[in-house]
């Protein structure tokens, strides 16, 4: 979002036409329209799960997740595609600033004008603030949604005009009929998009056969506290709805925790009753969040966490650590049962 002053001055002066013709826009999206919307988010541009390795700082991954699946044209690796390009994740980055135009701020590099139209305080502290990322990664979310509406008619790909519009301003992107060209603007826009949708790829898990479906704000929150278990050591019967027990985890106990932390629903406490919760899916059907319990010893002795992209969270055995691993291969060689129970 870092215009150049000639180029925020355009789109002030087509932000005010804009707020004419169309009347306000809404900031936030109705529950019901972002049910419908987080349902087709799973068909738009592949897999959108953020792949387990990718080049993302932990302590913004479960935001990430969960408001990357904002609407249709947006998912997590787009997101923390468009937030690296824009800061390098750096929440305290001030930049082209000049005497006349105040500079683009914070992880997400928001104009104040913007800022002040679409900010928001996601995290709940009666502030609403462009330099904390719990607040601006949200916020961005939400501005790129609202953009991709004001584009929504322009020719081209939708996903590249958010993008554009972004970064140029939704009048310019409607000026020119989908992304200003290389020679526009020092080819700023253009470069910006095409940076973003390489970037993108890399952060991106790879194809599965498994369930690629939006993760849920419950799903992210479920996840987030496995994440956090990751590296400590399995224990036999470790872990409740409070947290570990004896040291450690074994694989029910770390689901209990993290689904009670989350919900305050306390599962059944070992992977066999497990099954009992929730509804039964597919793994084709599957979704982060979702329970796999697996029948690697003839009894269903073992669950973990489905985490997106192929991948599971769980404490595997004795002598092992909570980690996060393919399903692919080993996992795969046993029957599962899947439950939803978000």
């Amino acid at each position: 979002m870092k215009w150049t002053a000639w180029a925020a001055g355009v789109a002030a002066g087509f932000g005010l036409l804009l707020l004419l013709s169309l009347g306000p826009l809404p900031v936030l999206i109705d529950a019901a329209q972002r049910e419908e919307e987080e349902r087709q988010a799973a068909a738009v541009a592949g897999a959108g799960m953020l792949a387990p390795g990718a080049d993302i700082p932990r302590e913004y991954w479960a935001l990430i997740e969960e408001w990357g699946t904002y609407c249709p044209t947006l998912t997590p690796p787009r997101l923390a595609a468009q937030l690296q390009q824009e800061s390098s994740w750096n929440p305290d980055v001030i930049s082209g600033r000049t005497v006349s135009v105040d500079g683009a701020m914070g992880i997400a590099q928001f104009l104040p004008g913007t800022w002040a139209e679409y900010g928001i305080d996601a995290n709940g502290d009666g502030v609403a603030d462009v330099l904390d990322p719990e607040d601006a990664i949200p916020s961005a979310a939400i501005y790129d949604c609202a953009v991709a509406r004001m584009v929504r008619d322009v020719p081209g790909d939708p996903i590249d005009n958010m993008l554009a519009a972004y970064n140029a301003g939704p009048g310019n992107v409607i000026d020119h009929q989908g992304v200003p060209p290389k020679t526009w603007g020092e080819g700023e826009t253009y470069n910006y998009v095409r940076a973003i949708r390489a970037l993108e790829k890399t952060l991106a898990a790879p194809p599965s056969p498994y369930g690629q479906g939006p993760v849920t704000s419950q799903a992210a929150a479920v996840l987030s506290l496995a994440r956090e278990q990751i590296g400590e050591p399995y224990v036999w019967g470790g872990g409740n709805k409070d947290g570990a027990t004896g040291g450690g985890w074994d694989c029910s106990g770390l689901v209990v925790y993290a689904y009670y932390q989350v919900t305050g629903v306390e599962l059944p406490r070992t992977s066999q009753t497990q099954r009992a919760a929730g509804m039964r899916v597919t793994a084709e059907q599957m979704m982060p969040g979702d329970v796999i319990v697996i029948n690697n010893d003839g009894d269903w002795g073992h669950v973990g966490i489905y985490s997106g992209g192929g991948m599971m969270i769980h404490a595997p055995r004795p002598g092992k650590w909570v980690e996060e691993v393919e399903l692919a291969g080993y996992w795969s060689g046993f029957p599962w049962d899947i439950r939803r129970v978000l």
